[in-house]
């Protein structure tokens, strides 16, 4: 249920990103489509690179150590960098702060010369503040590394190779917190490059550090590539933060009487707690399934680990589309415009499940043959390698769930006004995991403690569908639903197929380059043979889309 971290030169004139801050986006929804299916573009290239990345890194990780005593160990250490990058980059820094700087900028608008300027207030307020906090728990955690082991993982075989670990990656606690602050304020002015770039600097760093160090330090060379390459996150961004904060973009303001944001010392504790809560409960899934795995036999702790990391790649591609639309989401919201929202919404959550949807089945009918081709190899074996794709088929099935938590939640939080219900949505998802996995690992193991992994994060998907019309914006709930549920069955069959086809091409490479173009082929032409909506929807972009080429 919770998520783990798993282009271009500069142009003439430009840090690292476009050739200016972006122009305003007009109001006209072709031009609104075209910039934001550019960024969409640019961010799905580069997401794409660092999740390829991301595999290269597990690969050596799966390579150099294996599924054992010293991997679970490294596994633990790596669980507060993992709830951190959710917190800090993925879904809480961006909740609090694309909308925070997208009003910042729009007041900005409003009155150019107006002093102090609203952006650097709002950085002036916010970030040395963030420094300070971070900077006190990344030194508590240095400190405090053997208790949080203990709690982590009470039965863990080494806890002092997990300490030491523990220790080194203590600085991406800083280093992520800098690096979401980043993210948000450029995807405020419209710039996706760099914010797309950090988990290609961030693997890069990691699978540096491993293949110089992995000798002399052993598995501690993969907690220092974390270190390394989470800084290597924050230089990445740097120059463009610092050119967009002093450049004055201009984007439409909001109608008078709206606005998130009316000044910086609006992000308050009363603000930011729903927030923060929600986020760290939705990771906590991390905390629970190793705490449940760290007495199994070793080795469970990364059967899981690698399972769920390739098994999330299609959730992390198919969120693009929601990263993309997020300011634009917000400053409707800010505008009181609330049908641009649902519609907005609307779109997201059929975009976005479409991409997932075709990821899982492909996931599902593959498994083996994609946990061949990708790990095993050196100490990882055969039998770490069925265990791990069975664990994967099972993570698979709460892909949907994982997506529509991660879309719902934004409009969700870009309200005037701070919202709980996101945070009970995700406790009862949570409580659903945690019950069903306590009683499922004593019965199957791994496979158990995926099993409520999918079960809880769709209770939590449901819930937030079902409360987003009567407290944010009145989306077509039902119309919704069914637009969900046709391709999930059309996704079902392309699974079914992989399932059967897959064992019938014996070389695991050859196999996967047949599903590849067998499960996508086959969930389009199901789609378009029974009529379903969404599907023909989709063929009639993509025939456009090769006219347009042409």
């Amino acid at each position: 249920m919770g998520k783990a971290v798993c282009g271009g030169g500069p142009l003439p004139g430009t840090p690292l990103d476009l050739p200016a801050p972006t122009p305003p986006v007009p109001a006209g929804p072709d031009r609104l489509g075209r910039v934001l299916a550019r960024a969409a573009a640019l961010t799905a290239a580069l997401t794409i690179a660092g999740a390829v990345l991301g595999l290269v890194r597990d690969q050596y990780i799966a390579h150099l150590f294996g599924a054992g005593e010293d991997s679970d160990a490294f596994l633990v250490a790596w669980t507060v960098p993992e709830m951190a990058s959710t917190l800090l980059i993925e879904d809480g820094m961006a909740l609090v702060l694309v909308p925070a700087f997208s009003h910042a900028l729009a007041r900005r608008a409003a009155r150019p010369t107006q002093d102090p300027d609203p952006v650097r207030a709002l950085v002036g307020y916010t970030l040395p503040r963030l420094v300070l906090v971070l900077t006190g728990c990344a030194a508590l955690l240095v400190a405090a590394a053997p208790l949080a082991v203990q709690l982590l993982a009470p039965g863990l075989s080494r806890p002092d190779v997990a300490v030491a670990c523990t220790r080194l990656t203590a600085v991406t606690l800083l280093a992520f917190g800098l690096t979401g602050y980043f993210s948000a304020a450029l995807r405020a002015h419209r710039s996706f490059a760099a914010p797309a770039t950090i988990y290609v600097a961030y693997n890069v760093g990691i699978i540096g550090t491993m293949l110089l160090l992995h000798d002399a330090w052993g598995i501690r060379a993969a907690a220092a590539g974390v270190a390394l390459g989470s800084c290597l996150m924050v230089l990445v961004q740097l120059p463009s933060f610092l050119y967009h904060r002093a450049a004055s973009v201009r984007i439409p303001a909001p109608r008078a009487g709206h606005g998130a944001v009316a000044h910086p010392a609006a992000l308050t504790l009363a603000a930011l707690a729903p927030i923060v809560l929600f986020t760290v409960s939705r990771q906590l899934q991390v905390v629970v399934e190793r705490f449940l795995a760290a007495g199994l036999p070793a080795g469970a702790i990364s059967h899981l680990n690698y399972a769920q990391k390739v098994a999330q790649i299609p959730m992390v591609l198919s969120l693009m589309i929601c990263t993309v639309t997020f300011p634009v989401v917000a400053q409707a919201m800010a505008d009181g415009d609330s049908e641009r929202v649902r519609h907005r919404i609307e779109r997201d959550l059929i975009g976005a499940a479409l991409v997932v949807l075709v990821g899982s089945a492909f996931v599902i009918g593959y498994a083996p043959q994609i946990v061949e081709v990708l790990f095993q190899r050196g100490a990882f074996d055969s039998a770490d390698a069925a265990v791990t794709a069975g664990v994967m088929r099972v993570y698979a099935l709460g892909l949907l769930g994982q997506c529509l938590v991660g879309a719902l939640c934004r409009p969700y939080f870009s309200t005037r006004r701070p919202t709980w219900y996101p945070l009970a949505a995700m406790v009862a998802g949570l409580s659903t995991s945690t019950v069903a996995g306590a009683l499922g690992v004593h019965v199957w193991g791994a496979y158990g403690i995926a099993a409520a992994n999918a079960l809880g994060i769709s209770v939590a998907a449901a819930l937030l569908l079902g409360g987003l019309g009567p407290r944010v914006v009145p989306i077509r709930l039902s119309t919704t639903a069914i637009a969900l549920a046709r391709p999930a069955a059309l996704a079902a069959i392309s699974a079914a197929a992989g399932l059967l086809v897959g064992p019938l091409v014996p070389h695991a490479f050859l196999s996967l380059c047949v599903g590849c173009l067998l499960v996508p082929a086959l969930f389009l032409a199901s789609g378009a043979a029974l009529r379903v909506p969404e599907i023909l929807d989709l063929i009639d972009w993509l025939r456009r889309k090769v006219r347009h080429a042409r």
